[in-house]
């Protein structure tokens, strides 16, 4: 599925967590709207990337948000 990341920063600047997040649009001057939050969404994205439905690296997660977003859309 394509997705672009949301990293959470630990305060000696270290990943501490990436949550994908399915983007909805395009890339308007440094900000993508994201399923589960098309107002606020991600500034300064790093790319739209295909990420697999099942994760399997350590500190990385799907938004809930967004996956039910997506599901409603393909049921609806």
């Amino acid at each position: 599925m394509r997705a672009v990341q949301e990293r959470i920063v630990g305060r000696a600047g270290e990943t501490l967590e990436v949550i994908w997040h399915k983007p909805v649009g395009r890339v308007v001057e440094e900000f993508q709207a994201i399923a589960c939050d098309t107002e606020t969404g991600i500034t300064l994205p790093g790319g739209k990337r295909d990420v697999p439905a099942k994760l399997d690296k350590p500190g990385e997660r799907w938004c809930s948000d967004c996956v039910a977003t997506s599901r409603q859309k393909k049921e609806g």
